[in-house]
């Protein structure tokens, strides 16, 4: 598996935003590990957030980018 706590990977079902009203089904695309990055910042202001680890393709055929926290088994 792709992370290295070894809890998801690509082409695993999963729930996005699990246990709320924004709750959705759906698979891992990819996982951009190492690549997530940190958020963009000059002469302190911050101009872009960091990448998220996770890209789902939703069961409503939307694409959202997650971290691990905001996924679940699906």
């Amino acid at each position: 598996m792709a992370d290295g706590e070894g809890q998801f990977s690509v082409d695993m079902a999963v729930r996005v935003y699990p246990g709320t009203d924004a709750e959705k089904h759906g698979v891992v695309v990819d996982d951009f590990g190492d690549m997530a990055g940190e958020g963009v910042e000059v002469a302190g202001r911050r101009f872009a957030q960091p990448a998220r680890r996770w890209a789902v393709q939703l069961d409503t055929g939307d694409l959202v980018f997650v971290n691990t926290e905001e996924l679940a088994a699906g």
